[in-house]
């Protein structure tokens, strides 16, 4: 099972308004996945400062330790937002390497949900519209960010194992389906320096783009070269700093739709995830080809979509 939703805005206007829309989206894909939910959030930049998103089963005590710990690290050029069992770390991007090591040092109390210029993840055990209220998740502006409710069928519920999976600076993934031969690619990836949070198959999923996109590749190409180095099926949302991907295997099995107006486009796993976005009844909506790649990027002059 398991949801997916994803929404780009090309309409700078409805910034405010991604949190309330994404959020919707998401909890309308419950049943699809009930036991945890994720959103990612690409919001404003700010120049020479990165956010490092992190989460505690512990909070009211690890939160207060890890705030002394960074200052004493990083100095007045850092700050803690605290959001219920996940907090944002806004560092110089020059020290987000020590961050990261300093959080390797605890021993596991802290861990990392994500890191970038723009991007915030929040993931958690429970419903999705308890995860959203939690963290005030309608309440966020952004250009565009991606969800997931997860049914687990082949893992216990935790919050490391709940979508999305981000394994590079302002990159993540969102996947419905399964992997058969991410044991193997995880030996490959790690030996290419990728670290891993846990045995899902999607982060190996995330962390392949990632390493492509380190070789060079961007998104539309990195997700074309999944369909040559990936076996299984799968529909993936993929979020980058600047961009928004879509993929399914070549069998697509899994339920996938899509709409784009002049003012966003968006991802569902079914069409009632996007009844309730702006002009729906004026978009054009179609469900995205077996393997073909539709990707969306700000800095491009046009949308780009790649038939294998």
């Amino acid at each position: 099972m398991c949801g997916i939703v994803g929404l780009f805005l090309k309409d700078r206007s409805l910034d405010t308004n991604l949190g309330q829309l994404l959020s919707d989206m998401l909890v309308t894909m419950t049943d699809r996945g009930p036991d945890s939910a994720g959103i990612a959030i690409y919001g404003e930049e700010t120049a020479g400062r990165s956010k490092v998103t992190i989460q505690s089963d512990t909070p009211d005590v690890t939160f207060a330790d890890f705030e002394r710990r960074l200052g004493d690290l990083v100095g007045k050029g850092s700050s803690l937002r605290i959001k219920d069992t996940h907090a944002v770390a806004e560092v110089p991007t020059g020290r987000v390497a020590d961050v990261r090591a300093m959080i390797d040092g605890l021993d596991g109390a802290v861990r990392v949900m994500s890191v970038g210029e723009t991007m915030e993840i929040y993931k958690e055990v429970g419903l999705p519209k308890d995860v959203v209220s939690r963290f005030d998740i309608r309440s966020m502006s952004g250009t565009h960010g991606i969800g997931h409710t997860r049914m687990a069928t082949e893992s216990a519920v935790t919050t490391l194992g709940a979508h999305p999976f981000s394994t590079g600076a302002d990159q993540c993934l969102v996947h419905n389906g399964s992997l058969s031969n991410h044991n193997n690619l995880r030996r490959e990836l790690k030996r290419l320096g990728m670290r891993f949070e846990t045995q899902n198959d999607s982060e190996v999923a995330a962390a392949y783009l990632t390493a492509r996109m380190k070789d060079g590749l961007d998104l539309g190409e990195a997700l074309t070269s999944a369909l040559d180095d990936l076996d299984g099926f799968f529909t993936f949302v993929v979020g980058t700093k600047t961009g928004f991907g879509v993929l399914r295997d070549p069998i697509a099995c899994k339920p996938a739709v899509m709409a784009e107006t002049d003012q966003y486009v968006a991802f569902g796993s079914e069409f009632r995830a996007l009844v309730g976005l702006p002009n729906i009844d004026n978009a054009r909506v179609w469900e995205p080809e077996p393997s073909s790649v539709y990707f969306w990027d700000r800095e491009a002059s046009a949308s780009r979509t790649l038939a294998a």
